[in-house]
């Protein structure tokens, strides 16, 4: 969040540099659109360089609204799903902006080939191919939550964390999806898993050690929507913040747990523990 409001910024001090300078702007959405996404693209071409020295598994920074504000959770579509940002790391920047712009914007094909600079036709291309590879993944972007998913998602959120805390095996494994992922990010800086975890019996075992050894430590769960999704911030005794956990809910089961322990990613939701 800190990177894109950098981004914002520097598109706005160019406009303020374009003023002073005398430049004639037609049309300020157009442009500020366009800085914004070309200051993007170059941005996501520096982002993949890093990561590829990115220790474990790699989780976009949770983006955390208190479950008692259902206004503003209302506002996060499933364009900012966890699932969904890690599969728009999969297309190149160009690819992510065409995207961006046309299916979550509604930029017609003449509006996005100005803005990136591309002609229209390679525009036309590179979205069917980002669509395609996005639809694959099985996830699609744009659409808020209706409020009786919200609702029926924070439920079965609320039991299943119930549920992971009183050691209850069974009820655990009837509430995951058979091909169940459990994906964790502690980008080498705390412990987590290095690698995804697929299937149920791996994944409950592997939360149950963790809530059991959680209730011993005096750690707390408080329900939160994460990235437009439920799930919960994990604090320890003191109140500090110890990571966050979103959870991936279709058809009254868990498809697809995230968990973001990396310190540089939790900065924006409090002071940091050290006990992981």
């Amino acid at each position: 969040m800190g990177d894109a409001e950098d981004i914002v910024q520097d598109a706005f001090l160019g406009l303020s540099r374009a003023h002073q300078e005398g430049t004639e702007i037609v049309n300020t959405k157009a442009y500020l659109t366009t800085a914004v996404t070309r200051l993007g693209i170059n941005y996501l071409h520096s982002a993949r360089v890093r990561r590829e020295t990115y220790v474990g598994d790699w989780l976009p920074e949770p983006i955390v609204v208190p479950a008692d504000r259902p206004a503003e959770q209302a506002e996060l579509a499933d364009s900012l799903s966890m699932a969904f940002l890690v599969l728009l790391e999969a297309l190149s920047p160009v690819e992510r902006a065409v995207f961006m712009l046309r299916e979550v914007f509604g930029y017609d094909y003449r509006e996005v080939s100005r803005i990136t600079g591309k002609s229209e036709a390679n525009c036309r291309q590179i979205f069917a191919r980002a669509r395609q590879r996005i639809a694959a993944g099985g996830q699609v972007a744009g659409r808020a939550p209706s409020r009786e998913r919200r609702a029926e998602g924070e439920r079965l959120a609320r039991r299943f964390f119930e549920v992971a805390a009183g050691g209850d095996m069974d009820a655990l494994l009837g509430m995951l999806a058979p091909d169940v992922v459990l994906h964790g990010d502690g980008g080498g800086k705390v412990a987590a898993i290095g690698k995804r975890l697929a299937g149920r019996l791996p994944v409950v075992r592997l939360l149950l050690g963790v809530f059991r050894r959680a209730g011993i430590l005096g750690v707390t769960l408080r329900p939160a929507w994460v990235n437009g999704r439920p799930g919960a911030v994990k604090f320890d005794a003191e109140g500090l913040v110890i990571g966050v956990i979103e959870l991936d809910i279709a058809d009254g089961m868990v498809n697809a747990i995230h968990a973001v322990a990396n310190p540089d990613k939790l900065a924006r939701i409090g002071a940091n523990s050290d006990m992981a």
